[in-house]
């Protein structure tokens, strides 16, 4: 039975991240359809996804605001205003309490607790302001600060080799499958969270709480 707890941020200790980029879509006056349009065009421009060299910290969020406000711009016919994009994001964003209160059972249970996050460098003091994170958490992960993500095997493997731990002995929840697929093929036991009833049910069941 894994004794070591491994959770995502977004999306699981917070309410869904649809909400944040729909708030944003909504305030932009940008639909989900271009601004996915801008991303690819960026990706194929420059060969790197933009959202993963935010992730990972090779870009900055003024960097990645201005390559899509260009190539929106040739859509739109006026270049957006994007500044607002973390505030918007943000204000659409709330701690889920649940999840909350059960990574807080778990610790007091005696089971190790980590938290990996893909997140960006600049939105950290915002992020961690959301949830006791260094409360619950004896390790932190932020793909921001370590130059990997999720599902890269390197960023799973750094959290395990941080807490001294063998794979098999952690349990890894995160609201996105392909996440979940990556850290099954390293030996994690991964609960993909769809909502809270099944999540928590999921989680107490795989660590005996």
């Amino acid at each position: 039975m894994p004794n070591v707890v491994i959770s995502d941020f977004g999306g699981v200790l917070t309410s869904p991240l649809i909400g944040s980029f729909m708030a944003f879509q909504d305030s932009m006056g940008i639909s989900a359809r271009q601004l996915g349009t801008a991303m690819n065009a960026v990706a194929e421009k420059t060969g790197r996804n933009p959202l993963h060299e935010l992730e990972k910290g090779h870009a900055t969020e003024a960097d990645f605001l201005d390559q899509l406000a260009g190539t929106l711009e040739v859509e739109l016919g006026h270049r957006p205003e994007m500044h607002k994009f973390s505030e918007t994001f943000f204000s659409a964003l709330e701690p889920n309490q649940p999840m909350i209160e059960l990574m807080w059972e778990a610790k007091r249970a005696g089971r190790r607790m980590a938290l990996l996050t893909n997140n960006v460098r600049e939105w950290e003091p915002v992020w961690r302001s959301m949830a006791p994170v260094d409360e619950i958490f004896e390790l932190i992960v932020d793909s921001a600060f370590v130059g990997c993500r999720k599902p890269d095997p390197e960023i799973y493997e750094l959290t395990v080799s941080g807490l001294g731990v063998k794979a098999s002995d952690c349990l890894f929840i995160d609201d996105m499958e392909i996440n979940c697929d990556g850290a099954r093929a390293v030996g994690l036991n991964p609960v993909h969270f769809r909502d809270n009833d099944q999540a928590i049910a999921e989680i107490r069941a795989a660590i005996g709480l």
